[in-house]
């Protein structure tokens, strides 16, 4: 693991450093041999723990640090900035506009090719933040040749474990060697990452600390939409003090709904869908062969059904759930069970007692009843939490159905106990329910067996059911990035330089017309102001980037629906196999279903 501590211009302070970091030191040998892996660089200490930090190279990631990311004609040469009209932010424009006074309103920005250009010496820091994503590494690779080619005397900080490293301090300098390691690998341990919140005014002052002692003018904050969030209201600091720090952010998210009409995809998205395309696929083959099996396949996607839809239409599974739809539907749990059932007992009357259902994580909060109970309990325990946490089990729930409404306690009293408890844990950071911790794929099995076993007591079921679960969630969110991934990110790296370059904040770094070949690709920035609205977060109305969800009326949904009802009932199974790096281009730089039916 890497670590820093800024300590005073001393060679000597080593000693004390390593005294006070390795307290469990034994003897001189184990003393000497922690002494030989430390350094001083620019008055920081570092110390570099091979065996803890750094992953040994596999044979494909030696043979792919050679392969040299594609960019947009925009980018290839020396760039000039073509900007756009005014902007305006999603909805709520008024208080939008009152709470980002200094960076709102700004155009949007393309890249075209320009002339050369001098450019004075500048300092960056990048930050990862929040869950990983493959080609995170590529970005901050894309930033660092783009601020070299720039000029050879810019320097490259990365703040260590997210957003957290920038209010602690703590942080390396990314040379050609470190950079070099990482290129075109997935995960985020080249700085890791974190799940700070940049929202207090004493965070962003210490950041400003290290940022002036650095000399650094500008901070990339590689996240999602909440990540985002906060580097616009970090870029609104920073400009209404006049500090003279750009904010620019980079759109990641495996997840997939950080995206609108600036916005194609979120960073990520491509590689982990096809990553559990691929594991979908080995259990549809394996279901085909062992034909006693119904899979139940629960998917990363806490707020929308995007890595969910996308895997459907890569591998055609018998049932897919859409929680954008339950909630268009109005749907209950009951009613989503009986839809799985009937595939199930349909099947089974033609002799296949086997299938593939694949569920999306955050379905729970899309049933609307248990939405908007889930809504009113966020709000209790964002304003009563502490009354709350000291209680045993028996009392918590005694005390949350006293204190929801009527129709919001029938709904919590209803569920099985083990979700109604999951329900009612500590929120993540964000004040949300932790919906991964709830086996959702679980509960929609034994339900579907409950159901199941009634129907054949009443003669309407024949067959045999026998379920087995899966959680695909951490499995995506580190592998090698597709060839898509690694160009894109690459580009949205070389944006970000040129935005700071170019002397933008509060701009998250786009690039689009990424059905196209990478020469056509269109790379610059939008506003960050101009994805936001008010919502309520933690009982309180806050500005936040707008999630996409699935939409119904979309092509990709449109094309599910069409076919859906055919993989119900006959075997469809499509085996796409595992991301191919080399051969042909139709195999190896293919974009998701999802992008090239929005963007036909």
């Amino acid at each position: 693991m890497i670590s820093g501590i800024v300590l005073p211009e001393k060679i000597f302070l080593i000693v004390g450093f390593l005294m006070e970091t390795l307290p469990h030191i034994a003897d001189l040998s184990y003393f000497c041999r922690a002494l030989s892996r430390c350094w001083l660089d620019n008055n920081k200490i570092i110390l570099y723990n091979k065996q803890k930090g750094k992953m040994k190279k596999s044979l494909l990631q030696k043979e792919r640090s050679s392969y040299q990311p594609k960019l947009p004609k925009g980018l290839q040469g020396a760039v000039k900035v073509k900007e756009g009209a005014p902007t305006q932010s999603v909805s709520d424009r008024e208080e939008i506009q009152k709470l980002f006074p200094n960076t709102y309103g700004m155009p949007l920005v393309e890249f075209v090719p320009g002339n050369e250009a001098n450019h004075e010496a500048m300092n960056v820091g990048v930050i990862l933040s929040g869950g990983q994503a493959p080609g995170g590494h590529n970005v901050i690779c894309g930033i660092f040749d783009e601020v070299k080619k720039l000029n050879p005397n810019n320097r490259l900080y990365g703040f260590l474990m997210g957003p957290g490293g920038l209010v602690e301090h703590n942080y390396i300098e990314l040379t050609a060697e470190i950079i070099d390691d990482y290129r075109n690998t997935g995960g985020f341990d080249m700085i890791g990452s974190g799940r700070t919140k940049l929202e207090e005014e004493d965070q962003f002052e210490k950041g400003l600390e290290i940022i002036r002692k650095l000399d650094i003018q500008a901070i990339v904050i590689i996240g999602g939409d909440d990540s985002n969030t906060n580097a616009c209201v970090l870029a609104e600091y920073y400009a209404a003090k006049k500090c003279g720090v750009q904010v620019i952010g980079c759109p990641k998210t495996i997840d997939g709904d950080l995206k609108n009409d600036q916005i194609e995809t979120s960073f990520g998205f491509d590689t982990a869908t096809k990553t559990y395309a691929e594991l979908i696929g080995n259990i549809e083959r394996d279901c085909n062969s062992a034909r006693k099996y119904w899979h139940f396949i629960k998917l990363m996607g806490r707020s929308a059904s995007h890595i969910a839809l996308e895997c459907a239409l890569q591998c055609q599974p018998n049932v897919c759930i859409v929680s954008e739809e339950v909630q268009q539907k109005d749907m209950t749990l009951n009613q989503i069970v009986e839809q799985i059932a009937a595939a199930v007992a349909d099947r089974a009357s033609r002799g296949m007692n086997f299938g593939v259902v694949l569920i999306p994580e955050g379905l729970i909060e899309f049933i609307p009843s248990i939405g908007r109970m889930i809504g009113e309990l966020n709000d209790l325990l964002a304003a009563h939490g502490a009354d709350y946490k000291d209680l045993d089990k028996e009392a918590q729930r005694a005390y949350i159905l006293a204190h929801l409404s009527k129709e919001n306690a029938e709904t919590f009293a209803t569920l099985p106990e083990g979700v109604a408890r999951q329900l009612s844990l500590d929120r993540d950071p964000h004040g949300n329910v932790q919906v991964s911790l709830i086996e959702t794929e679980r509960l929609l099995s034994d339900m579907v067996e409950a159901k199941l076993v009634a129907w054949k007591k009443d003669g309407k079921f024949d067959g045999k059911f026998a379920p087995l679960h899966h959680f695909f969630g951490y499995e995506g969110r580190c592998a090698a990035p597709s060839n898509f991934d690694a160009d894109y990110c690459y580009a949205l790296g070389v944006s970000a330089a040129q935005l700071i370059a170019n002397g933008k904040t509060g701009y998250m770094a786009i690039v689009k017309n990424t059905t196209a070949p990478t020469d056509e690709w269109k790379a610059g920035g939008v506003p960050i102001t101009m994805m936001m609205n008010m919502e309520r977060r933690s009982g309180e109305m806050k500005p936040v980037i707008r999630k996409a969800l699935v939409e119904l009326n979309g092509a990709p949904f449109r094309e599910f629906a069409r076919l859906r009802d055919e993989w119900a009932k006959e075997t469809c199974f499509i085996y796409p196999g595992p991301i191919q790096y080399w051969g042909p281009a139709a195999v190896c730089d293919r974009t998701t279903r999802t992008l090239e039916l929005e963007q036909q």
